[in-house]
C-alpha cells in the first residue's frame, strides 16, 4: 500500500488539493500499477512563519518590500513646504 506525505508552505485550496490527490494516484497507478484504492495520500500545509530557507523565515523572505516614504508623503495632510 503506498503512503506517500506531501508538505507545502503556506496553503492550497480544496480544489488544488484535490488535483494533487488525482494526479498522484493516477501517477502511482500508471508508473507502478498500484490500485488506486489502496494509495493514501497526506497533505501537510506548513505555516511560512514555521519554515525557513536560507537563514530567514519564509514569511519575511516573501514579505512585499515597501518604499521609502518621505515625510509629506507620509502625511498627506501636512502644511506644505514653502
Amino acid at each position: 500500500m503506498p503512503f506517500v506525505s506531501i508538505r507545502i508552505s503556506g496553503s492550497a485550496t480544496k480544489d488544488q488539493k484535490s488535483g494533487i490527490v488525482a494526479d498522484v494516484t493516477q501517477s502511482l497507478v500508471q508508473r507502478l500499477g498500484k490500485n488506486p484504492a489502496a494509495v493514501q495520500i497526506v497533505i501537510e500545509e506548513v505555516s511560512t512563519e514555521n519554515y525557513g530557507a536560507g537563514g530567514q523565515l519564509l514569511v519575511d523572505r516573501d514579505a512585499p518590500k515597501t518604499p521609502p516614504t518621505t515625510q509629506a508623503q507620509e502625511d498627506a495632510h501636512a502644511e506644505p513646504s514653502r
